[in-house]
């Protein structure tokens, strides 16, 4: 067993955040058991951004061939106005892109991150995998720490960490600040067979279609094989969680003033799935003695900076380093961690935001914006630098 750690740290949860730092802490020597409340492990959602930030983190956790093999590789990232069809601006994510950041961009199914995260904790012997497990409190005993579940089978550990997402049981004891922030912006998602979408739409690109109170961005998935469609607009309807089943009236009625190529897409759906988008304020308190929060139980935000995964990846190897150097002191490897996270991620959470008024302009703010980045130069990498070049 490494440095004082004579017991397995306890992880809630086993998404993307969750199985992350499993691993990340595996491969530092570390046991650990994941308990994840369903019956199965699994992600919901679609399609996430990965970008190079997030790669070299792959590469820390071993993982890069498998998600190179699974990921789809854009040339641009496109920002249209989704009234006019005018281009805003352009990225290009090419080879210069690699040259400047060390790292591709890419795009990936959430269940295919989830499944090459799965595929290496099975086969790490350090670490233990619990399905129908929701730890719904703890206690903190000395240099213990138990994880009570909702099924009653409690766990013990050297440690806690909760990686049990937005609507955490665990955040309420550490941070105690009420619900998340409902944002007023709801999300429809759908992915199609590459072989069911417009001619005009299959090109190896990010495209973003902008407009006043919504936003349309499509891509392919999984090797070029699938398409993802993400429609977001703002609405004052309101249902926990991220997985009913959209209304296709409301959706046609939102976006009842967008480009005919917008329209094309949203007609090829006949089901769509919605959640509410939601938030919190940065907070720089997150970890408790023995216990931590990461991912979004920690620091959850908007997606319009796709970038919550890629954070909750992050937290997982810097919070495996920190234990390491700290000769598995845990309280100060939690207090490090935090102290250490909550600049950059507070700052993710605040763009995020900052983001989704950009890409929901209209009116004279609209073309503020449309003045402020057309013309860019799409080699100009300066204004994501501080997102894409990473941590060390």
């Amino acid at each position: 067993m490494v440095g004082k750690i004579d017991q397995p740290i306890l992880i809630a949860g086993g998404g993307i955040g969750g199985c992350a730092a499993a691993l990340a802490l595996s491969l530092k020597g570390y046991t650990s058991i994941v308990m994840e409340q369903s019956s199965e492990f699994g992600e919901i959602g679609a399609g996430i951004q990965l970008g190079p930030n997030v790669h070299k983190m792959f590469i820390r956790l071993g993982i890069e061939k498998e998600i190179k093999d699974m990921a789809f590789y854009p040339e641009n990232i496109f920002m249209n106005d989704g009234l006019t069809g005018e281009l805003i601006t352009q990225v290009d994510t090419g080879e210069k892109f690699r040259e400047r950041f060390g790292a591709p961009y890419g795009v990936i199914h959430r269940a295919d991150l989830l499944d090459i995260l799965l595929g290496a904790c099975r086969a790490s012997d350090l670490i233990t995998m619990l399905t129908s497990t929701k730890v719904v409190d703890y206690e903190e005993n000395g240099d213990q720490v138990k994880a009570i579940t909702e099924n009653g089978n409690n766990h013990e550990g050297s440690a806690l960490i909760a990686a049990d997402g937005l609507w955490s049981q665990i955040r309420p004891k550490i941070v105690g600040d009420g619900d998340p922030r409902v944002s007023g912006h709801i999300a429809y998602r759908a992915v199609l067979p590459i072989e069911e979408v417009p001619e005009f739409a299959k090109n190896n690109d990010v495209v973003l279609w902008a407009g006043p109170k919504f936003h349309l961005v499509h891509y392919k998935l999984r090797r070029g094989e699938l398409f993802n469609i993400v429609a977001v607009f703002h609405s004052d309807r309101y249902e926990e969680g991220w997985d009913a089943f959209g209304d296709p009236e409301e959706l046609k009625d939102r976006f009842v003033d967008a480009r005919e190529e917008v329209q094309t897409l949203l007609a090829k759906i006949e089901s769509w799935k919605m959640w509410v988008l939601c938030d919190r304020e940065p907070v720089k308190t997150w970890s408790k003695g023995r216990v931590t929060l990461l991912g979004d139980a920690a620091h959850p935000m908007l997606q319009y900076l796709a970038a919550g995964a890629g954070m909750a990846i992050e937290d997982s190897v810097v919070l495996a380093d920190l234990l390491e150097k700290n000769d598995s002191n845990i309280e100060k490897s939690f207090v490090d961690y935090q102290d250490t996270r909550y600049l950059r991620t507070g700052r993710v959470q605040t763009m995020a935001r900052i983001y989704g008024e950009l890409y929901h302009a209209g009116g004279v703010v609209g073309e503020l914006r449309t003045q402020m980045l057309k013309g860019k130069d799409p080699q100009n990498y300066d204004g994501i630098a501080w997102l894409y070049d990473g941590i060390e």
